[in-house]
């Protein structure tokens, strides 16, 4: 199959950008930011620059305040030092040819008194403990369980909003391409969407239109900063970690969908596996159907695909591109191998969080390459 016939590596307009494939990265945290103050540095350019060769790079997630901060040794997008560690990583991006989009992250829930400030309380739509759910707070990356959350006052979630404001407004600063909005994998965007985590009763919980208002807040306001053609967005429809239960999945997403093409953001990246498969009540592939329905913007697919499947998703219409993780982490010239049908280094999990350079940077490339 030549590259004209393959239907990972023809270009894609996203946003404006005309992208060289439709191979993604996505975003992946790696827990490697410099200590004190979650820096960006030398090191996390070098592993963006590596895989440069990819249509489009999503950051790792990065928290948009100290108080969106969930696991110890990721980045942020806050602070003035936070900005300038970007801005290292978003040139070498750009001096090998790449292109890159911030993730912006606020977690919510999924955190703990000694990661908040002051030892606080972490925040939630609803003081709902996320019952089984670990994080991780010093070097040893030992697990330890998430804090008692407290509800958000009803007249704190403009400012949590204005965080996402902020945070997109610094990774303009940065030198990124665009962002991506953290909707999915259980975290504040996600906790306030679904009836399972948010049982408010002010206008921000109960029916679905409250629970869409927090999240469309935010993304009004990151368009508000970049411009509706360089925002996109994330979800998780399947995931029923943490626990992230949902009564009416179909529904719930196809209304949020909706709204989102309404707004006419970049894309959506769908995490279409189910972490849980069996705890599933509603078959995945329904939850897909009502977003791909409701959203006729492009659709970028998660699932942990082969090369192979990711083809045959993109040639059944199923997606438009394809964004991949594990397979990102050890082969920082996927598209390559991808393209030559050539072997993949099996990845380290050992290594995914913390440890330096090693399972990081050290993976090798082809020869030649």
């Amino acid at each position: 199959m030549t590259n004209s016939e393959d239907p990972l590596f023809q270009p894609f307009e996203l946003g404006g950008q005309l992208l060289p494939n439709r191979i993604l990265m996505s975003p992946l945290t790696r827990a490697r930011a410099t200590q004190p103050g979650d820096i960006p540095n030398e090191m996390n350019a070098h592993y963006y620059a590596q895989r440069a060769g990819v249509g489009l790079i999503i950051s790792e997630a990065s928290q948009v305040s100290p108080q969106g901060k969930g696991y110890a040794f990721t980045p942020g997008i806050h602070s003035r030092e936070q900005v300038e560690g970007w801005r290292k990583v978003t040139s070498a991006v750009h001096d090998a040819g790449g292109r890159i989009h911030l993730q912006l992250w606020h977690v919510g829930r999924i955190s703990h008194p000694a990661l908040q400030p002051d030892g606080g309380q972490p925040v939630a739509p609803s003081a709902i403990r996320a019952e089984g759910a670990k994080t991780y707070i010093s070097e040893d990356f030992g697990r330890v369980d998430v804090g008692e959350p407290r509800a958000l006052e009803t007249r704190e979630i403009p400012g949590v909003v204005e965080q996402f404001r902020a945070g997109a407004e610094n990774a303009l600063q940065a030198g990124f391409d665009g962002v991506e909005i953290h909707g999915a994998n259980s975290y504040l965007i996600e906790q306030f969407l679904r009836s399972g985590s948010n049982r408010r009763i002010d206008e921000y919980g109960g029916s679905l239109e409250n629970r869409l208002r927090f999240p469309m807040m935010v993304v009004d306001a990151v368009v508000d900063v970049w411009g509706r053609e360089r925002v996109g967005i994330r979800v998780s429809p399947n995931s029923n970690d943490n626990p992230m239960h949902e009564d009416d999945p179909v529904e719930t997403y196809g209304a949020l969908a909706a709204r989102l093409d309404a707004t006419g953001i970049a894309y959506v990246e769908v995490v279409e596996d189910a972490f849980n498969p069996e705890k599933a009540a509603v078959r995945p592939e329904r939850i897909i159907d009502a977003i791909r329905t409701q959203f006729s913007g492009p659709y970028i697919a998660n699932g942990n695909y082969s090369a192979e499947e990711a083809r045959q998703r993109i040639r059944d219409g199923r997606c438009d591109l394809v964004s991949f993780g594990r397979l990102m982490i050890s082969n920082p010239d996927l598209p390559t191998r991808f393209r030559q049908n050539a072997p993949l280094n099996e990845w380290d999990e050992s290594t995914f969080y913390g440890n330096g350079e090693r399972g990081y940077t050290d993976y090798p490339a082809l020869q030649g390459n």
